[in-house]
């Protein structure tokens, strides 16, 4: 079954996927239902969001999985977005900068050619599959294929993120194709369909990753994006591997977590966060969270910058945290074995850029300046961008476990940091504490959802530092959530991002 947000069931049962939208929550509890683990699961539902939740994520995008669970060494799989070479010759393009309004906030993105960097959707899809998956590929592909032919209707936050991103869908020919067929961009309930995504999947799930990478799909891109002036190329495209990491290790309150390594940003500073905050108080309230935030974010300085491909960086961070005390997508799923998958995707905003006969929308993880804070096109070629995605997996002595992870750019962090606290600290069901109110800290501002005591901020912060927001919003995250606990599965989607739980 699927619930609209959330749900408990008995251990008994086959397992719980959360993910960012309903279709890909149940295409997850279907190959569960086939007899799939964990990790074909979230296979699936990464596959079907391709196609429900195409401006978040798809086969342009990168990301990471962890996986962990009994007789399972906890690992992560890092397929994320690599740094092209740069071009020096006249054809070359800028950056294009577009506006998103979140209503309260407003943020600038870069997006069209320069901004594409090299996708590790299709490398991690395969390398997970033969890792640790059970079900032939073809067979997790399939239902997310139809889709694409059949065609998606636009759910209300589907529809919300399009229209907050109408400016970046129009900017290009091909992707106005795609998004505003007849002139005017697809509504809630209008559909989003393309033939050439659903023949580019088939492809991946009968090939694998070699067509996108050293094949006619990588000849392809590479061709389009030169042509318009972005550094995209076949080499970059033939040098690309998913690589295989061990998580970051920290102590939270009994529980062990695990989360995203170096050269990712993200898993580090959360574990930096979750130390500062064990240390600060038992029972943090929303404004030492919002001190622990701002701690974190000022770790994030250049030094931070250019350790993060040091050898030892992350423990001796972690250890100094005893001192300093002062439009992605993510699915988590547990099967019945107790294996637990968490991944994160992002394909950034998009880039705009749509490649011919692909239906393959690209990513801008080049020009997002979250990610980018040195300034732009400063990496390495074949550096992977160091993301602030934060797939995590806590566990206890008793076994209990808890796989969770967010979208939302800077704010993932502090959306999972606030995910973690609810439930350890606050006794929180896992529904429960992705529903909860959130804040932010970022930049000298505290962004405050509705619910959030703002009396208990005043006595801390002058009023010019706080921003409220009149309703929820995804600009908060949008936290996926599973966990085994006491002897039972629940699981949680953000209904901040329309996602949803399916138990089974």
């Amino acid at each position: 079954m699927i619930a609209d947000s959330s749900a408990t069931i008995g251990c008994e049962r086959r397992g719980v996927i959360a993910a960012g939208h309903p279709l890909s929550a149940q295409a997850g509890a279907d190959a569960l239902r086939e007899g799939g683990n964990a990790v074909d699961a979230a296979l699936a539902a990464l596959l079907v969001s391709c196609v429900a939740e195409p401006l978040l994520t798809g086969l342009g995008a990168g990301g990471y999985m962890l996986v962990g669970g009994p007789g399972v060494v906890p690992e992560v799989l890092d397929f994320f977005v690599a740094a092209p070479p740069l071009r020096s010759d006249a054809a070359h393009v800028e950056l294009q900068a577009v506006n998103v309004s979140f209503g309260d906030a407003e943020q600038v993105f870069h997006v069209g050619p320069a901004s594409c960097g090299v996708y590790g959707v299709p490398a991690g899809i395969c390398a997970a599959a033969e890792r640790w998956g059970s079900m032939p590929l073809a067979e997790l592909v399939a239902p997310a294929a139809e889709l694409a032919r059949r065609g998606v209707p636009l759910n209300s936050s589907q529809a919300y993120v399009a229209r907050i991103l109408s400016e970046l869908l129009r900017s290009s020919s091909e992707c106005a194709a795609l998004w505003a067929p007849a002139g005017a961009l697809l509504r809630e309930g209008e559909v989003f369909r393309s033939e050439e995504l659903a023949q580019t999947l088939l492809l991946l799930g009968s090939e694998g990753a070699e067509p996108f990478y050293r094949g006619d799909i990588a000849a392809a891109v590479a061709a389009h994006v030169e042509a318009r002036g972005g550094a995209l190329s076949r080499r970059a495209l033939a040098e690309y591997q998913a690589q295989l990491r061990a998580p970051i290790s920290c102590r939270y309150r009994g529980w062990q977590a695990f989360t995203n390594p170096p050269p990712a940003a993200g898993g580090l500073l959360l574990a930096y966060a979750l130390a500062l905050l064990e240390r600060r108080c038992a029972h943090p309230s929303a404004a030492d969270l919002v001190v622990v935030m701002e701690a974190a974010q000022a770790a994030r300085d250049q030094r931070f910058l250019a350790g993060l491909s040091e050898e030892g960086f992350a423990r001796r961070l972690l250890e100094s945290a005893g001192a300093r005390l002062g439009g992605t997508t993510h699915v988590a799923a547990i099967d019945e074995a107790g294996l637990a998958c968490s991944m994160t995707t992002t394909n950034g905003e998009g880039s705009a850029v749509v490649v011919p006969g692909t239906g393959i929308h690209l990513n801008n993880i080049m020009g997002e300046t979250d990610l980018n804070p040195g300034g732009f096109h400063r990496h390495r070629p074949g550096e992977r961008v160091p993301s602030m995605m934060a797939p995590t997996l806590l566990r206890d002595a008793e076994g209990q476990l808890i796989a969770l992870g967010s979208a939302g750019s800077n704010r993932i962090r502090s959306a999972i940091l606030q995910t973690i606290s609810a439930v350890v600290d606050r006794g929180m069901g896992v529904a429960e504490a992705v529903n909860a109110p959130r804040v932010h800290a970022e930049e000298g501002l505290v962004y405050c959802e509705p619910g959030i005591a703002l009396g208990e901020l005043s006595a801390t912060l002058p009023a010019e530092r706080i921003v409220t927001f009149r309703e929820r919003n995804l600009f908060f995250g949008g936290v996926q959530a599973v966990a085994l606990r006491a002897g039972r599965l629940e699981g949680a989607g953000d209904p901040r991002r329309g996602g949803a739980a399916v138990l089974l």
